[in-house]
């Protein structure tokens, strides 16, 4: 039986037919140095494990189900398999997104159906041990145009350098930032938030190397930089940009934003037109700029992943995931040069994290 190294590992998440789409579970990919990815089979059933987590240390993954509202831990067992390590735990409606802090001492789960952050104590051994939920969100638009309550949609987390976490609300148009609280009651307190423009829908986030946190918004198809002030701590709104290069088209919506090893540039990918966008991060990380838009090669990108030298694209709905070379002047993508057939991608996340740029 083959036998593969953890970093050459790529799980993939999916929709399953519970939420219409036609995976089995959390697959597992096999990635070489050149680039070319081979797909090694279903590493755990499971329904609807949409977005995933690889533990920092230990050989473990986290998987939320999106229909079923649970989170799960899963242990590496064989070559490439996975196996549950306990059980599902609760989680919100609609749980659409999981991080895990970077000495693996808890998770994050953002539920897109209810808005909850929910916060899970894990064990020595990366088991889910304790679950708690953080304050919900207040519309800070709320009566601003006459209109209907607009819904909370937590949408994904984000483990800071200073060991804070930050949180997308896509529905409120919030950065939440949040303080870890220790101690026999563990979970979130609530720092400040971060109030961006009505109606851009804060999506994904990335954090440069230089302290700012990079925000691509799904209905607006903009980039957005969260600014932390030396002195105080707080983040603040500064810059707000296109995240295209040729603009927004009607039925747009964006997905992932990513950055380049190197921080010199970032990639966003925008379902409806299938593009990925890159852009150059300019002045230090305050600012970023669409330099060019390439075609992402399938449809509905999803998610995608920046690894060594290249930029691998899950499409949802084409049920693929399309290779590009990075050139490693310019950071732009080149022609593709692989694609894969997996069923309904939502996810790719490596089985051992590489080194961020800050480390």
């Amino acid at each position: 039986m083959d036998s593969f190294p953890a970093h050459d590992i790529i799980w993939t998440g999916s929709y399953t037919a519970d939420s219409g789409g036609s995976g089995t579970g959390i697959g597992a990919v096999a990635a070489a140095e050149d680039g070319t990815l081979r797909w090694l089979g279903v590493a755990a059933a499971a329904d609807s494990p949409s977005f995933l987590a690889a533990h920092p240390l230990l050989p473990v993954v986290y998987a939320v189900a999106e229909h079923a509202r649970t989170v799960r831990a899963y242990r590496r067992a064989g070559a490439f398999g996975l196996e549950p390590a306990g059980p599902a735990w609760p989680a919100g409606d609609a749980a659409c997104h999981v991080a895990v802090e970077p000495s693996g001492r808890f998770l994050v789960v953002c539920c897109w159906g209810d808005g909850q952050v929910l916060y899970y104590e894990l064990d020595a051994d990366g088991g889910i041990m304790d679950r708690a939920a953080a304050a919900g969100s207040r519309d800070p638009y709320r009566g601003a145009s006459g209109g209907a309550q607009r819904p909370s949609r937590a949408h994904a987390a984000l483990m800071l350098a200073d060991g804070r976490v930050m949180t997308t609300d896509l529905g409120h148009d919030l950065l939440r930032i949040w303080n870890v609280r220790p101690g026999p009651v563990p979970g979130l307190v609530l720092d400040h938030e971060v109030v961006l423009p009505q109606g851009s829908g804060p999506r994904h986030l990335v954090q440069h190397p230089g302290g700012h946190v990079f925000v691509v918004t799904e209905y607006s198809i903009e980039v957005a930089v969260a600014a932390m002030s030396p002195s105080s701590g707080d983040f603040r709104l500064g810059f707000v940009g296109p995240a295209t290069a040729g603009g927004a088209l009607p039925g747009d919506s964006a997905a992932e934003i990513a950055l380049a090893p190197d921080a010199g540039h970032a990639y966003v990918g925008v379902r409806g037109s299938n593009r990925i966008s890159a852009l150059e991060v300019e002045a230090g990380g305050a600012a970023l700029r669409p330099v060019a838009d390439v075609p992402s090669g399938g449809d509905w990108p999803r998610h995608h992943l920046v690894r060594d030298g290249w930029l691998h694209v899950a499409h949802e709905r084409s049920g693929d995931v399309v290779t590009y070379p990075l050139d490693p002047e310019t950071g732009l993508p080149g022609s593709p040069s692989g694609r894969l057939r997996v069923a309904s991608p939502t996810a790719l996340v490596p089985a051992r994290a590489r080194l961020t740029p800050r480390e």
